[in-house]
């Protein structure tokens, strides 16, 4: 044994080597950064906590780890083990306390392992302490962070893969976040998007990209000086200049790299919907598959459901003005549903976690019981901050309560939807009442349907003044002139929902809510208008409609007025207007509910807008009989054209093209498409262009080899190609050897042969033929594919990409008076004189 390995075995503290001082401070950067990239999720000091605490008791167990060396399985354990002990108190905070709440929080604990990851993307964020979805960032801070130093710290070339982790644990923040990024940096006439996301992502990659470099450094000059021992060559720490020249261009491609990173991604992905874990889970697929509440409106109405108890609302304070039960805010031109047309965020249902922000307001606190109702649409009150399930199926029920805060309307998907006997307390605040006259149009009103012509036409008549006044004016002459009317005649005695209604003549009116059925709606009220028997009589009522319709016509009517708009079905327990219905005592029958439209002003406040019609002053009916003209029209045959009357804006029926009539390609997707593929291929190509660059490069090499020139010059770029195979391969070829030293050196197969045949080539001066230097290429492609072959996977893609070969012919020429080992350098040997 030697001294040496005698005093490293005697010593009882590993000596501090540098890797392990540059993995400890990468792994610490990165946590760091990872603790930032997690912060919006979470925003609460428990997170604080948590990653302070995970990775102290992380870099305790690599430390021990190291020290013991311990096998990775027993690493694991104990990792485990520490999760386990500390787990409670750090990642299910609110079970700490006595004995049953500590093993329910071992049982979150256990569990939030697997599931707590999909919990994470479907609660609104910030999700604090809520529940156990601390676990996954333990996970993630506690494993990763072990794992990122017990990697950095290896001599192998397991050591890389230190650094997908850590770009795994910075991504753990962002893939989980929201689907929104931070606001435009402005700096003088630069414009940075997304600054927080493109910050965390640059840091990340230069972090890696410098401890990378560096570790390959370390281990090159770790080899030279194993080199050094053996062979007496003399090592020196002063980089050459292939060393200055390779520095500067990996400097250099990283720096355009960051360049186009920071420049280009942000401007081309800005606009574009980011995709986030988050934005792809939630009840879609239910709201997708359930019916718009505003289409089964009418239905509520018939004798067998009308006087139906649908829920109940008790509050030991004051009721709240109004239920919601569903927020519709995308309409095709058939029906209005669920969908978030306007915005992204508006037709996202997320769950809750512990608390919302609700904002400010009037408390509210109430409890709804479930008696008639059915389906996924859920009853709340104003802007909810917390909801408690009550009942035997008060867990499903939490776990399947989404929410949207935007829409200020929530949706149940345990099982079929809320069932008779489900009962909740509603928690939030009742914003203060705004007057409608008083607020000023956004004037930023996204595409949508186009409105009919009728609409526009009636709207321009008579609209008068702007913002919030016109709308309330065109509201109030709108309810006027329209009639209530919730069905079709039927034989018998009068409607279960007439009975309420003092002195009401009944109407017929059909379903619908389509851009037909409004158009017909106005072109009734336009038709009344130029009615001189309207005028004698004073009665313009013509449109015979109830909220269905009513509520569909204000929120278009506010759209040409520029203020956003959108479709509240629901119930009203209290209301100044005797003539809206109500809930008696907060039990809402069937015949209670009613649809609103609400319009957004320039505030970003939504104003509910009651839109039911009067039902005192029955529509007068009756057509004024007018003479035909007397003069007569004269009939030119051969210019006469038959019109086709165009066919209504849309049907009732919902069909969107006659059958017999294939609709054109839709190629609305094309667009989405094309741009994510096109960011996906320039991240591609920012990861990998530089090594394409490289591969490419050597592919004209080579083929400017094969071809251009006689065939000596051609035989000569053969010799060349194989002696920059052997180099790329990581084989030493001094430019100051000969071709047969080479060979000798190299030691393939056919070196010898491919020397003596070179050398012929280039200093006999005889004429050669294609043939011989096609020949020779045969022999110089064998030898490359056998310097692949002679290697594993890993090392045969380095040496596709290296640039050994192109700093080989770049690099000064030595010349006779040294010869350098890479970094390390030797004195030439003096001849030995033969003595007489």
């Amino acid at each position: 044994m030697s001294a040496r390995d005698a005093g490293t075995q005697s010593s009882p503290v590993p000596r501090i080597v540098p890797r392990v001082v540059a993995g400890s401070l990468y792994s610490a950067f990165v946590v760091v950064l990872a603790a930032v990239a997690a912060w919006p999720v979470y925003q609460y000091w428990s997170l604080v906590v948590l990653v302070a605490v995970s990775a102290a008791l992380a870099t305790a167990i690599a430390v021990v780890a190291r020290r013991r060396r311990w096998p990775g399985w027993l690493t694991a354990g104990v990792v485990a083990a520490a999760f386990l002990v500390a787990g409670v108190p750090l990642a299910v905070p609110s079970r700490v306390g006595a004995p049953a709440d500590i093993l329910r929080g071992v049982g979150e604990l256990t569990t939030g392992v697997l599931l707590a990851w999909k919990d994470l993307v479907t609660v609104d964020l910030p999700v604090g302490s809520y529940r156990n979805l601390l676990v996954p960032a333990l996970v993630v801070f506690l494993a990763g962070t072990c794992a990122m130093l017990l990697l950095s710290w290896r001599r192998d070339a397991f050591a890389y893969a230190a650094a997908p982790v850590g770009i795994a644990m910075v991504s753990f923040g962002l893939f989980f976040g929201r689907t929104t990024v931070s606001d435009d940096w402005t700096v003088g006439p630069i414009t940075l998007y997304a600054p927080v996301e493109t910050a965390l992502g640059l840091a990340t990659l230069l972090t890696s990209l410098l401890w990378l470099a560096w570790r390959t450094h370390e281990e090159r000059f770790r080899a030279l000086q194993r080199a050094a021992a053996f062979s007496g060559v003399r090592v020196s720490r002063r980089p050459s200049t292939a060393d200055r020249r390779r520095t500067a261009l990996g400097a250099g491609m990283i720096a355009v790299a960051l360049v186009v990173v920071v420049a280009l991604v942000p401007a081309v992905a800005r606009g574009a919907q980011r995709d986030v874990l988050r934005a792809a889970v939630g009840p879609e697929v239910d709201l997708a598959a359930a019916v718009s509440p505003l289409a089964e409106y009418r239905a509520l109405f018939a004798d067998a459901r009308a006087d139906d108890v649908l829920f109940t609302v008790a509050s030991q304070g004051v009721l709240p003005e109004r239920v919601r039960l569903a927020t519709l805010d995308s309409y095709d031109g058939e029906t209005y549903r669920s969908g978030g047309s306007d915005s992204q965020e508006a037709g996202r249902f997320v769950r809750v976690p512990s608390e919302l922000d609700a904002g400010p307001g009037a408390p509210v606190e109430a409890q709804v019981t479930i008696e008639g109702l059915n389906g996924i649409w859920m009853p709340t009150a104003g802007r909810l901050s917390s909801v408690d399930f009550i009942g035997a199926r008060a867990s499903s029920l939490a776990d399947r309560f989404f929410y949207s805060a935007a829409a200020s309307a929530g949706v149940e998907t345990a099982g079929s939807g809320l069932e008779r006997g489900d009962s909740y307390i509603l928690h939030g605040v009742e914003p203060a009442r705004v007057d409608l006259s008083a607020i000023d149009a956004p004037g930023e009103v996204s595409k949508g349907v186009a409105a009919p012509e009728s609409l526009r036409t009636w709207v321009k008549k008579h609209v008068t003044g702007s913002g919030g006044g016109a709308l309330a004016g065109l509201v109030s002459l709108l309810r006027e002139r329209g009639y209530l009317s919730h069905g079709l005649p039927s034989a018998g005695k009068p409607a279960l929902w007439t009975q309420s209604l003092p002195g009401y003549r009944f109407q017929p009116s059909a379903s619908g809510h389509s851009l037909a059925r409004i158009d017909a709606l106005f072109t009734r009220l336009l038709e009344r208008e130029t009615d001189p028997r309207a005028a004698a009589s004073g009665n313009y009522v013509a449109a015979v409609g109830d909220d269905e319709q009513f509520a569909v016509a204000v929120a278009m009517i506010a759209r040409e007025l520029g203020f956003p708009a959108r479709v509240v079905v629901g119930a009203r327990l209290t209301a100044s207007d005797p003539d809206l219905p109500t809930c008696r005592n907060g039990a809402c029958r069937a015949q209670d509910l009613a649809v609103w439209t609400e319009v957004e002003s320039s505030e970003g406040e939504w104003i509910p807008v009651d839109v039911t019609p009067q039902y005192a002053q029955s529509p007068s009916l009756e057509v004024t009989r007018q003479r035909d003209p007397e003069n007569v029209t004269e009939v030119r045959p051969d210019s006469v054209q038959a019109v086709v009357p165009p066919q209504p804006v849309q049907d009732d029926s919902g069909a969107d093209t006659p059958p017999d009539q294939p609709a054109g390609v839709d190629l609305a997707w094309l667009w989405p498409v094309l741009r994510t593929a096109a960011i996906v291929l320039l991240i591609a190509v920012l990861a990998l262009g530089p090594f394409l660059v490289v591969i490419g490069a050597k592919a004209v090499r080579r083929r400017a080899r094969r071809r251009k020139g006689d065939p000596v010059v051609r035989i000569a770029g053969g010799w060349e190609e194989y002696v920059d195979a052997a180099v790329d391969a990581g084989r030493d070829a001094p430019r100051a050897s000969t071709r047969p030293e080479l060979a000798d050196d190299l030691a393939t197969p056919s070196a010898a042969e491919l020397a003596v045949v070179a050398d012929q080539a280039v200093f006999s001066g005889a004429s050669l033929a294609n043939e011989d230097a096609v020949a020779f290429w045969r022999i110089v492609d064998d030898e490359r594919r056998r310097f692949a072959r002679d290697r594993g996977l890993w090392r045969r893609l380095a040496a596709t990409v290296s640039l050994r070969s192109f700093i080989r012919h770049v690099a000064p020429d030595p010349g006779a008076r040294k010869r350098f080992a890479e970094r390390g350098k030797r004195r030439a040997t003096e001849p030995v004189r033969l003595t007489p």
